[in-house]
């Protein structure tokens, strides 16, 4: 896509504006990290055009705050003081079951999971949101905790204008069909390769 010129334009009826501006689901997959990076960072483009941010956090802990959290919670003080930006909503969804599974039975991980969902599923009806970021979410559609044919069904009838950009590794292959931006990260190397453990500012 040189210079940012499609290199097929589809025959669909849309104006180069109406198909430039389509709301999109957008899939960060793949083993290496940056996967949520990547997405907050789409996010920080959506607060800036005005767009109400929704974060949806669906595997780390409850309990770990991560910097990307404390800087949205802060650029939604922001928006509410002066008008800036955007309303941000920021929520964890369950009790952190994938890294400390320490409390409740995997059927309650997997209830949370889905009412999670259900949530998001709900909020998209009502078009609460104009950037929706799913963290981890991949996760329990893997494990089958969420059924992938629905989430589909829900993102592809998703009224207005609400961008959907989702987080996890082992992306099933009905989502990667479905979405329309797809990006595998790769790992060529990384720094616990050499036994170093992650730090402050880089994992979170």
């Amino acid at each position: 896509m040189p210079q940012g010129k499609p290199a097929v334009v589809p025959e669909d009826g849309l104006t180069t504006r109406q198909r430039r501006n389509r709301p999109l689901v957008m899939l960060h997959t793949g083993e290496m990290k940056g996967k949520s990076t990547a997405a907050f960072g789409l996010a920080l483009r959506g607060w800036n055009q005005g767009w109400p941010i929704g974060v949806f956090q669906f595997v780390k802990s409850a309990k770990w705050k991560v910097g990307e959290e404390n800087a949205f919670r802060a650029l939604g003080r922001l928006h509410d003081e002066t008008g800036e930006g955007a309303p941000v909503e920021w929520h964890k969804m369950g009790e952190g079951w994938s890294w400390s599974r320490k409390q409740g039975t995997e059927e309650d991980h997997a209830a949370a999971a889905l009412e999670g969902w259900r949530e998001i599923a709900r909020r998209l009806a009502d078009e609460r949101h104009g950037l929706y970021v799913l963290d981890e979410f991949t996760y329990p559609l893997h494990w089958g905790w969420v059924d992938v044919d629905e989430v589909v069904s829900t993102l592809a009838g998703r009224p207005g204008h609400q961008h959907v950009v989702i987080t996890g590794r082992h992306a099933p292959q009905a989502l990667i069909d479905a979405a329309d931006l797809v990006v595998t990260m790769t790992k060529v190397k990384h720094p616990m390769d050499a036994g170093q453990k992650g730090q402050r500012g880089i994992e979170w």
